[in-house]
């Protein structure tokens, strides 16, 4: 009887197994990975999704990345009579944990940047001058604005500890399909509510003077985004927490971390400038009818177009930036107008007319940057001495009193302009360029998920642009898109991350 029971239950317990492992998801077997990805964009965001997509998909998926101009985007180099200098984003924060692991990643060298002593020039003086002693630096400060520089300090790093749990999600592979569930995530209401208000108006409202705002605060979004009090203060923080120490850059120039993460993904370049992107019906090997991009782009005077499963946008949807053409999709892409601030970066060697920043004689002038208010009435947003992209020891020191000085500047300076700030010069390089989106809260950040399989990493600059902002956003759309592709529906959007994670072990 016992054995008739046994014989009876075994295939029972069989059959239950059977129907466990086709139904249960831990055991299931995963969804074959893509075949095709494609990558618009060479710059950060778009070489760091292609990075982390080669980590999470394996070593069989195709990944194409498309570039229309040079590797790196945005990040450049100019170069005054054969040394390179960064054209535009020049420096790294200590905190930057994705650059960090780039960097080490691909063995690249850092360099640590020290732009030398600061000036604050308002249109007739120096009205603060940076001291090489620390212990002098802090009497200027506290006599002229009280312990405003201490509280914005605090203010700043406030932020920035809300802002480095989006590190720990990530590290454990969560995603959002909005810039502002993610920021919601870091910091709850109050800190997505910064993109929804001015940098003034917050400030204004944490008590800061308005001589503060005016002196300290406008200078450096003058010189970071070309804009004033005026953008939104999340932005604001990120620039405020460029004053930071230990701010570094790559040896060679932030680029190779782009040209490195795309040799390292094992991708392949495409360069041409795609024109529109279609969703399409395939017949796949398997015999399946499936849906799929179809990405139709220019090599020279020539038209191609491949088929991929998952397309990820990492340029701008700007007209004059991308013109990229969204066709057939129901319902229609969404059309972004964000618009870009016009920025001209001048490389100038030559020998600097410090009389223009105050009576003090020209040989005594000691500062490696001039920072401008915004009644300053000059032409420029800043000037400073910038670094070569090499070693220091690598240099050879001026002889002749001439120096390299970078200047941003909203138009290309003339010569006339040129001379006013230079008493001689023997070479000047620019480069026009949109460097970064005018900034005008409340700000609505452009959805991520454009399509099912269709991902915009861009949208995060709506935000905040730099480098890591790039690559943060690059790594969320990366497992976003990794995630939905396998159904991983308990990894997107989750509430109480913060709670959740501080109490595991």
């Amino acid at each position: 009887m016992r054995r008739a029971v046994l014989e009876l239950v075994s295939p029972l317990v069989g059959l239950w197994l059977l129907l466990c492992s086709w139904g249960c998801p831990g055991n299931a077997e995963p969804r074959s990975p893509p075949e095709k990805i494609a990558i618009i964009g060479a710059g950060i965001g778009g070489t760091s999704a292609a990075y982390i997509l080669r980590q999470k998909f394996g070593k069989d998926v195709k990944i194409d990345v498309f570039e229309r101009e040079e590797v790196g985007g945005r990040l450049a180099t100019l170069t005054v009579q054969g040394e390179d200098y960064e054209a535009g984003g020049s420096i790294i924060h200590p905190l930057n944990l994705h650059m960090k692991r780039f960097v080490k990643d691909l063995g690249l060298s850092a360099l640590q940047v020290s732009g030398g002593l600061v000036g604050v020039y308002d249109g007739k003086t120096l009205v603060f001058e940076e001291s090489s002693w620390f212990i002098i630096n802090m009497i200027k400060l506290i006599w002229r604005y009280g312990f405003q520089p201490l509280r914005m300090h605090m203010w700043v790093e406030d932020l920035l500890g809300k802002f480095m749990r989006i590190y720990r999600y990530q590290s454990h592979e969560y995603a959002f399909s909005s810039v502002e569930k993610l920021l919601h995530a870091a910091g709850g209401d109050e800190f997505l509510g910064l993109l929804n208000r001015t940098l003034l108006e917050a400030l204004q409202k944490a008590g800061f003077s308005e001589k503060f705002l005016n002196e300290m605060i406008a200078p450096v979004m003058r010189v970071n985004y070309g804009q004033s009090t005026g953008l939104n203060a999340f932005v604001g923080a990120v620039s405020l927490s460029g004053g930071d120490s230990g701010l570094w850059a790559v040896e060679g120039g932030n680029k190779l971390v782009c040209s490195g993460l795309l040799q390292a993904s094992k991708s392949n370049l495409i360069s041409g400038s795609v024109v529109y992107i279609e969703e399409k019906t395939k017949t796949k090997q398997t015999g399946y009818p499936t849906t799929m991009y179809e990405v139709v782009y220019q090599i020279g005077s020539e038209t191609r177009s491949d088929f991929y499963d998952i397309v990820l946008v990492a340029a701008p949807l700007n007209r004059k930036m991308s013109n990229i053409t969204f066709l057939n999709f129901d319902p229609p892409i969404e059309e972004f107008h964000q618009n870009y601030e016009h920025i001209v970066t001048t490389l100038v060697k030559g020998e600097l007319n410090a009389s223009v920043f105050g009576s003090r004689a020209i040989d005594n002038f000691g500062l490696g940057m001039v920072l401008t208010t915004d009644n300053s009435d000059l032409f420029i947003n800043s000037l400073g001495m910038p670094s070569s992209v090499k070693k220091k020891e690598n240099l050879q020191p001026s002889t002749d009193g001439t120096f390299v000085w970078k200047m941003f500047s909203p138009e290309t300076l003339t010569k006339a302009q040129i001379l006013k700030l230079f008493l001689s010069y023997d070479y000047a390089v620019k480069k026009p360029w949109l460097a970064y989106p005018h900034y005008e809260p409340p700000e609505k950040c452009p959805s991520i998920i454009l399509h099912d399989r269709l991902y915009y990493i861009n949208g995060m600059e709506c935000a905040a642009s730099a480098m890591e902002m790039s690559a943060i956003a690059a790594y969320n759309a990366a497992l976003l898109a990794y995630h939905r592709w396998n159904g991983h529906t308990d990894m997107i959007d989750q509430d109480g991350l913060y709670e959740k994670l501080k109490t595991e072990l």
